[in-house]
Formats: C-alpha cells, sequence, structure tokens
C-alpha cells in the first residue's frame, strides 16, 4: 500500500527528475501524443525576471518553437533575449523563435492579438494580479512565476479569477519548482512510512511540527553570466515583499508535505504571527546587482542613512488544521566565497525527525538526515529504501551520529534551473487532462491567502 501512495504522489513528478535516465523509467503523455492536439503556443508578457527565460532552457515537442513576446521598451526584455540566445547557442541547443512587440500598450497589444494560448508571467508583481485576471477573461491559459498576488486587496480578484477559470475550462498555475527538489520529495516520502518517521506531531510554536527556511542572495550567477537584476526588483510595491514572494515558495512545500494530495481549505488554516525586517544595501551593492550609479528616484523614499531598506525577508508562524508550521525567508547580499543559496527543512516525526541541511558541511548541496528519537532501526530504513526505489533508484544511507543520512546518485539530483522544465512539463500533462487536480487548485488559494494574511498581520 505504500508503495502504490508513493508511485501515485511521486511518479508524474519523477518523471523528468534526474535527466533522460528517469524520464525513460516513467513517462506521461502529452498534447503532443494525440494527432488532433493543438499546438502549444507561447505568450511571454513583461519577462522583467529571468525565470521567463528558464522556461525555455528547454525545448518541449507540444510547444511551438515560435514565442510571441509583448514588452515594453527597456533593459528587461533586452536581458531576456539575451539568455533565449544563450540557450539557442549552448551545447545542448535550443531552437526558440522570438517574435518581439516593443511598446508601452504591450499589454492591450497582446490581449487585441492572442497569438499564443499559454501566458507566461514571469516579472514585475505590480500589476501581475491585473495580468492574470484580464488573461483568463479573455480566454488564455496562464503559468505565473509566484508570487500570483502580492497586496492582501488583490486577493478577492485571484479567488474570482481561479473559479473563472475552473468555469472555462482554462489553465491557471503557479511555478512551483522546490517540489522537484530530490531530497524535498524524499523527505515527503519518509514522512509517509510509519516504521521510520511515526506520525507528523501536532507541534508547537516554538516547536513546529513543520519548519522551512531559506536563504537567498541578490549578487548571484545564472546561467553560468551574473545575474543583473531590475531596479524595480528591489521595490517591494512591485515586486513584493518577501512574506508574499519566496515564502510563497516554503508554504507551498509546507501544505504538499503535511498532506499530500489533500485539499486544504482556507478555513483549515491560521495565521498565528508574522513578521518583517529589511535588508540594507549600500550604493556600491546596489550597483554591482543592478548596473545602475545610484538609487533611482523611485526608491529615494526607501532610503536611509545611505542605504537602501528592502523588506525581503519574513516569518509566518501558522497552523494547518493542527499543525503547527514556520516559514521563514532571508535575503543577504551575497553569498560567502564557495556557497551558495541555502535551505533548511525539519519535519517532526513521533519515531524520528526528518533534516534537510544545506550548509558548509554538506558542500552547499541539499542533505536529508532522518533523526531517530530512540534507538536507530536499521532494519526499518532498509524496508522504506527497498519499497521507494522503484520511484527513487540508487538511494541508500549511511550511518551518522545522529542517525541516518539518505544518500542520492547524481541521476536523481536536478539543479535550480533544470526545475522550471520540470515544472513546464507537469504544467503541458495539466492542459491536455483538461484539468488541474482539485488539490492543487484549492491549495493554490489557500497558500496565498496565508501569505496575504501574513503581510498584513507583519505591518
Amino acid at each position: 500500500m505504500k508503495l502504490v501512495l508513493a508511485l501515485c504522489l511521486f511518479g508524474g513528478l519523477l518523471s523528468c527528475a534526474g535527466g533522460n535516465q528517469t524520464s525513460d523509467m516513467m513517462t506521461t503523455s502529452s498534447p503532443g501524443d494525440r494527432e488532433d492536439a493543438e499546438p502549444v503556443r507561447l505568450i511571454t508578457l513583461d519577462p522583467g525576471h529571468f525565470h521567463a527565460a528558464l522556461v525555455q532552457k528547454s525545448m518541449y515537442p507540444q510547444v511551438d518553437s515560435t514565442v510571441h513576446v509583448y514588452a515594453p521598451e527597456g533593459s528587461d526584455v533586452d536581458l531576456h533575449l539575451e539568455r533565449i540566445e544563450r540557450y539557442n547557442q549552448a551545447d545542448n541547443p535550443t531552437a526558440w523563435e522570438e517574435v518581439v512587440y516593443r511598446g508601452p500598450d504591450f499589454f492591450e497589444r497582446m490581449l487585441a492579438e492572442k497569438p499564443g494560448n499559454v501566458v507566461v508571467l514571469s516579472g514585475n508583481n505590480g500589476r501581475k494580479t491585473e495580468y492574470i485576471a484580464e488573461a483568463v477573461e479573455n480566454g488564455l491559459n496562464v503559468l505565473a512565476d509566484k508570487p500570483m498576488v502580492i497586496e492582501p486587496a488583490e486577493y478577492e480578484l485571484l479567488r474570482r479569477t481561479m473559479a473563472e477559470a475552473e468555469e472555462r475550462d482554462l489553465l491557471l498555475y503557479d511555478i512551483m519548482t522546490e517540489r522537484y527538489e530530490i531530497t524535498t520529495m524524499l523527505q515527503q516520502a519518509f514522512s509517509r512510512q510509519e516504521n521510520v518517521f511515526g506520525k507528523l506531531v501536532d507541534g508547537t510554536v516554538d516547536e513546529p511540527a513543520i519548519s522551512k527556511e531559506s536563504v537567498h542572495h541578490f549578487s548571484k550567477e545564472v546561467s553560468g553570466a551574473p545575474l543583473i537584476r531590475p531596479d524595480w526588483f528591489f521595490d517591494v510595491r512591485q515586486q513584493g515583499e518577501g512574506i508574499v514572494d519566496v515564502a510563497t515558495h516554503l508554504v507551498d512545500l509546507i501544505l504538499w508535505e503535511t498532506f499530500p494530495g489533500e485539499p486544504i481549505d482556507t478555513n483549515e488554516v491560521e495565521v498565528l504571527d508574522a513578521r518583517r525586517w529589511s535588508t540594507d544595501l549600500i550604493r556600491e551593492q546596489f550597483s554591482k546587482v543592478t548596473g545602475l550609479k545610484d538609487f533611482p528616484e523611485s526608491l529615494q523614499g526607501d532610503v536611509s542613512n545611505g542605504a537602501l531598506q528592502v523588506y525581503a525577508n519574513g516569518e509566518i508562524d501558522f497552523r494547518v488544521r493542527n499543525v503547527h508550521a514556520k516559514a521563514s525567508v532571508t535575503w543577504n547580499f551575497e553569498a560567502p566565497p564557495g556557497a551558495a543559496d541555502t535551505h533548511y527543512s525539519m519535519m517532526r516525526g513521533s519515531l524520528a525527525d526528518l533534516v534537510i541541511r544545506q550548509d558548509a558541511d554538506q558542500q552547499y548541496i541539499p542533505t536529508l538526515y532522518i533523526e531517530p528519537k530512540g534507538a536507530p532501526n536499521d532494519a526499518a530504513i532498509e524496508q522504506a529504501l527497498m519499497e521507494m526505489q522503484v520511484v527513487f533508484p540508487g538511494i541508500d544511507y549511511r550511518v551518522t551520529d545522529d542517525g541516518y543520512e539518505i544518500t542520492v546518485p547524481d541521476r536523481l539530483r536536478s539543479g535550480h534551473e533544470a526545475h522550471f522544465g520540470q515544472v513546464m512539463r507537469q504544467f503541458l500533462t495539466y492542459l491536455e487532462s483538461g484539468d488541474v487536480p482539485e488539490w492543487e487548485r484549492t491549495n493554490m488559494l489557500t497558500k496565498y491567502y496565508i501569505t496575504t494574511r501574513a503581510y498584513r498581520m507583519s505591518r
């Protein structure tokens, strides 16, 4: 029974994890498999974030290679097109053809022409909820980067739009890449192994049953090149505060791991506490990541004592049914030499804790540990691993001072950039079936309910 559950939960996710080795083992049908399927034609709207390009780092058989881009004049769209061209010139090249319209009426022009059937949104979040609503109203499917909503006042519009999309058989889906990180999938899988984990405890505010902490950096490299961020990225009125931006991923994972495959309604969650704090950037740091010599006029109101205060950090304490959870997001300027973005996650069970660490001791590679609360049980671990081999072939363990470290073969690991292709393939599978599962639709709305409630509470 456990194996059947694991296959149901993880089979679709692992169909493209770890490159061709795993995708050859498990395949899902796609619109391209049906002769009468309508080709998927992408429209990229105002691509101000590098995530918009990462969706196109791979080709997809069922997706037309011509992509129509609508954007205002400026460096945002120029940088996007440069990234696409790099993918077209890579060792394993893509073959995208970008047809670009630039102008202040880019959104209205897109709605008038509608040269595709899927709008990809990843950029300035200031009008994103509005863009999503009007795209759905005009009969377009939407694949949106997080967050779909950054202001509590816009939550009701998102709720109505999701209902309209369902009524019109349109897909509205957000890009939740972190579900495809192998140690996160394994943490969820081991939490279903009662002989190893026991049952998830209820936890408390001080010791939550599940907690996730994410550390990011403004200065970094993407696809082998230094990342240049637009100045509006540092304006939380346009990008969103950390508590409604990156925290979206963490809240999503908490719902996804604690009650997999179950819809969680908004009346089943309660935000208990929330706080926010700023990362202060001096002028030289801001210049390094934007290419600008000084803070623009639009950000002067956020400058104090010569430093730009960016409220990119936040923490949410909330309860899902009876389970206490915590999500925490921190942004630093740049990582120490040799370091990178990091993730920490804890699930507390009655028999063991499941802990993901990604620090210097792990060489900044996410690593899952099982830490028993009593005597170690090698037999239970070995039985669980044997059952999970069908879904996670090659995983193993080694004994540590505190319990066990789960070892993962390289073929099951895919980096953050590759996760965007995995999300896209899942979206295309849903597009073929004509529906997003009920738990996905319900929990998508619930996670934005949590983040926007936390935003209001933190202020």
